[in-house]
């Protein structure tokens, strides 16, 4: 998608520019304008009430999962300092790497997915740079009015009115970004023990570094960046374009309907002064949280938040024209004016059946590995200090060690056997107990009776089993070294 990149006077940026010289010589200017401050407007509508909706689920979800407490202990906890990580019911170790690389190519799928159906979905409604650039504009909202008492408060001299709406409001603003920075950490170190370390100002070194540092990563996008994010750090913003096609459901413009744009009386009739529904009155520019005017087609800004569609409706109701001179559709369904029957049946293309049918293949692969998944691992690890040798009674000897893992949340007893060979045996106790989701490294010493064996390598099994769950089983190889 090609961007227009308005030049515009070097001066207004401190670099002189270059004047024409009488021969003509062309005059060389900055391509790169000062941002101007976008001072969004408030919209009602149904798709307002929706991101309103979104913002309140995922916060709850996000600030109160992390005070939920599951069996005793915090319901959602990544503790990397004991390499356990639970997830409500489940306990996780770094062997079940597997189950983070299932979960990210869900996500990655689920997007290219909504995507290619209904375009930035993701990024107008529950990506957190929306929904927190949704909460510290309406905290702006209330402190400061909307737009147009806005823009005069930033317009005016500065005194003591300014100073105090604006020092409330980034009060307001780093109060939330601190706390969601405390929330962040909460994940990865017991939130309950933060909060009292917190209060006692005892917290160590890298906790308050994060706290600060998401802290100050939310005020900065959401309260300063905002739409910058989005239109030049965002990566997503730059490649969707691979994603559409033209039955992709996106946020569009009626031209037909609309143009010739123009102001008028509402008691007019446009018929009659040759104008379209388009009243010209700007609100889908006003409305915009990243500026720009939808009228002009689709653009790599648009985040597809809808903000558009309610304004444009608002008008057309005062108006008494009807809605949807903006709306949801696709361009194959406004060039060739498909009913919306017929342009949701051309959405189930092979490509979004691609996409539905791997999703799907690869979620119920996931639940079910998640719901056989034996809740016990074990690692055989051999001794080389003692790889092979004699014992009393001529017996052959290897010693193994033994990394046995228990994933469940209660203390277990746990039965050892090993078989493969005759007359393999354990010598010493093949009983041990592990605590709730605990480890432990048992050394394993496996013999066999002289001459039952010929020298060299043989395959021989490890079974570890609980002894109140016969299903709790695991069974891994290993080799058994005779020498000559």
């Amino acid at each position: 998608m090609k961007e227009d990149v308005k030049p515009i006077d070097a001066s207004s940026i401190g670099v002189p520019a270059k004047t024409a010289s009488p021969a003509g010589d062309a005059v060389e200017v900055s391509l790169y304008e000062i941002r101007k401050k976008i001072y969004p407007r408030a919209v009602q509508g149904w798709f307002a009430r929706w991101r309103l909706t979104l913002v309140v689920l995922t916060q709850v979800a996000f600030y109160g999962t992390a005070w939920f407490e599951w069996n005793g202990r915090q319901a959602v906890l990544f503790d990397l300092v004991h390499r356990k990580f639970y997830i409500f019911g489940f306990v996780f170790w770094p062997q079940d790497f597997i189950y983070l690389t299932a979960l990210l190519i869900i996500s990655a799928l689920s997007l290219f997915l909504f995507t290619a159906v209904a375009g930035r979905l993701w990024c107008g409604y529950a990506c957190p740079q929306t929904v927190y650039t949704e909460m510290f504009l309406w905290v702006e909202r209330k402190i400061e009015g909307d737009r147009a008492a806005r823009m005069k408060l930033d317009q005016g001299a500065l005194g003591a009115r300014k100073i105090g709406l604006k020092a409330a409001k980034h009060g307001v603003w780093i109060a939330i970004a601190l706390w969601t920075g405390f929330t962040f950490v909460g994940y990865f170190t017991p939130i309950r023990e933060l909060w009292f370390a917190v209060i006692a100002r005892s917290t160590g070194p890298w906790e308050t570094f994060w706290i600060l540092f998401y802290g100050f990563a939310t005020y900065g996008n959401a309260g300063w960046m905002r739409e910058q994010v989005c239109k030049y750090m965002c990566p997503y913003a730059r490649f969707q374009s691979a994603m559409f096609d033209k039955d992709t459901m996106i946020i569009t413009y009626d031209r037909e309907r609309g143009e010739p744009r123009g102001g008028r009386a509402k008691s007019a009739d446009p018929a009659n002064l040759g104008l379209g529904s388009c009243v010209d009155c700007g609100i889908c520019v006003q409305v915009c949280p990243t500026g720009i005017d939808i009228r002009n087609g689709l653009q790599y800004e648009c985040i597809g938040c809808a903000a558009c569609i309610d304004g444009c409706n608002q008008v057309m109701d005062k108006m008494g024209y009807a809605q949807g001179l903006i709306r949801y559709s696709t361009t194959h369904a406004v060039e060739n004016r498909l009913s919306r029957t017929e342009m949701f049946t051309r959405a189930l293309r092979p490509l979004v059946l691609i996409y539905t049918g791997v999703l799907l293949a690869i979620v119920i692969a996931v639940l079910f590995s998640l719901v056989t998944r034996v809740p016990l691992k074990v690692d055989v690890i051999r001794d080389r200090a003692s790889i092979s040798r004699e014992v009393e009674g001529g017996q052959i000897e290897n010693v193994f060690r033994l990394q046995i893992m228990n994933t469940t949340e209660r203390q277990r007893r746990f039965v050892l056997r090993a078989d493969g060979l005759p007359t393999l045996s354990i010598a010493g106790s093949d009983r041990f107990e592990l605590e709730a989701a605990g480890t432990q490294m048992v050394t394993v010493r496996a013999r066999v009776q002289p001459g039952a064996v010929a020298a060299g390598t043989h395959k021989i099994r490890f079974v570890v089993e609980a002894e109140d769950d016969a299903h709790v089983a695991v069974t891994e190889k290993s080799v058994f070294v005779v020498r000559n």
